[in-house]
């Protein structure tokens, strides 16, 4: 079966690379037009060049005040709507003891991770689904489901957003959020995991493998599709099988 989004508008947000290039490559694939944000222009027009399908760049810091609003309105303007915003944007300044953060890369983590869904989809809400129902996704973490050591900091965001997705569904349906919660993807984002982890990782699942950004992007491109409309409020696990009673991974 193949999936459509024809006459849809998405905006992607951390889209140059990874989990978010391969999201906006999928959505630009299944007919809709893209907007892709990151914080390098560069980086951008090059993610935009191998991708097949109407898409555009705007650069901005996610964690910026007013990104939100700057970028979702630039999208209305370059293609006439939007009904598809995809908080995929993140940061992780901090590897250690959650007892060890500072505040300087705490708040960094806070404003990335969470603040910037939270105003993102306020700006997607106040321009866009007020008037005619969208839909948010919120890319997470399995992290945000258990303590581990290291990721303490950066976990609680995803918690965090976790929740938020419930929050905003049960306060803006008929608009949708869902959210998506990966186990270990090899992307340059999570490379210290990958390099460090990954290959005693890969042979403790139950699918034998580390995930890749497109296994991500196609349960993605479900949530943003009409086959998807009765689903709100709900985080899904994509992670080969970690959480597995009897998998020890």
């Amino acid at each position: 079966m193949e999936i459509s989004l024809d006459g849809k508008v998405a905006l992607v947000t951390g889209a140059s690379r990874g989990i978010g290039k391969a999201i906006a490559a999928s959505f630009a694939e299944a007919g809709a037009s893209v907007m892709l944000n990151s914080r390098k222009q560069d980086q951008l027009e090059a993610a935009a060049a191998e991708m097949a399908g109407d898409v555009a760049v705007m650069a901005a810091n996610a964690g910026d005040e007013d990104a939100g609003q700057r970028v979702v309105q630039a999208t209305i303007e370059r293609f006439g709507r939007l009904d598809i915003l995809v908080n995929n944007a993140a940061t992780n300044p901090y590897y250690g003891p959650t007892m060890g953060v500072d505040r300087p890369r705490y708040d960094k983590t806070m404003q990335v991770n969470l603040a910037a869904p939270i105003f993102w989809s306020q700006a997607a809400y106040e321009h866009a689904f007020v008037s005619r129902p969208g839909t948010i996704i919120n890319v997470a973490s399995v992290g945000g489901l258990r303590a581990e050591g290291g990721l303490g900091i950066y976990n609680l965001t995803k918690a965090a957003l976790i929740h938020l997705t419930r929050q905003l569904a049960g306060e803006i349906g008929p608009t949708r959020v869902v959210g998506i919660a990966p186990g270990l993807v090899q992307t340059d984002f999570a490379a210290y995991l990958v390099e460090n982890f990954g290959e005693t990782l890969a042979a403790r699942l139950p699918l034998g493998r580390l995930g890749e950004p497109q296994d991500i992007a196609n349960l993605a491109l479900f949530l943003a599709s009409d086959l998807a409309s009765w689903i709100t409020g709900e985080t899904y696990v994509i992670d080969g099988g970690a959480g597995v009673a009897g998998s020890n991974a």
